[in-house]
């Protein structure tokens, strides 16, 4: 068995990294995907064969594609390109109220909210989308709030090598709200810091206040 798992399993590539697990792992067919959609149907009671379903496999797989589509893109990639002519800009660049839609690993379930995100650079920038699609790419990937807001720190934190960053994420997680204790409405908050802003308390303030005193 052991033998057979390392034959399907490809070796990471040289460059890879822990925000690319994409990179360690063997994906069956199409074909195989949708066998498995079909099979859940079934599972759930109802018949896979019959006119309404027969083309589900097909669209599930289709949409899973587009859902987790952040496996095919990696991080640093939508970072390499930044701006020098910032002047003597040297105060926090704070993009905020920014939307995603993302999946719990747990149910597979959706949860959605939106983020904001600070950090102090160092002689350059980047083009204020790319935090947004940044954000996108780890989104759509199966997650935990609390992973997807570490990454997204790291990940700045890596490639720009700015003085601080933060990110504060609110969301809302349907495997909460739809099923188990079934509380719609209920959001939940996770902040994760780096640099100047873990270090200094005053800049979380600040920050945070920021976030409070804008106009939505």
């Amino acid at each position: 068995m052991d033998n057979l798992i390392k034959k399907l399993t490809p070796a990471p590539r040289p460059d890879s990294r822990p925000d690319d697990p994409a990179a360690a792992v063997a994906r069956p067919t199409r074909e195989q995907a949708e066998e498995a959609v079909r099979t859940l149907i079934a599972f759930v009671g109802d018949d896979p064969s019959r006119e309404g379903l027969l083309d589900t496999p097909r669209r599930v797989v289709s949409a899973y594609k587009e859902l987790y589509n952040g496996y095919e893109v990696r991080a640093n990639e939508v970072l390499e390109r930044t701006f020098s002519e910032i002047g003597t800009y040297d105060d926090l660049v704070l993009v905020r109220d920014i939307p995603f839609n993302s999946h719990c690993e747990h149910h597979m379930m959706p949860f959605f909210g939106v983020a904001h995100v600070a950090y102090l650079p160092v002689d350059r920038v980047v083009g204020l989308s790319k935090i947004a699609r940044l954000i996108d790419i780890f989104a759509r990937r199966l997650q935990t709030q609390e992973r997807l807001s570490s990454q997204v720190v790291n990940a700045i934190d890596q490639e720009l090598k700015p003085r601080g960053v933060a990110v504060m994420m609110e969301a809302e997680h349907t495997c909460m709200s739809l099923r188990g204790v079934e509380k719609s409405g209920t959001r939940t908050v996770t902040t994760q810091f780096a640099g100047l802003f873990r270090n200094d308390v005053n800049e979380q303030i600040r920050f945070i206040q920021l976030l409070r005193s804008g106009t939505r």
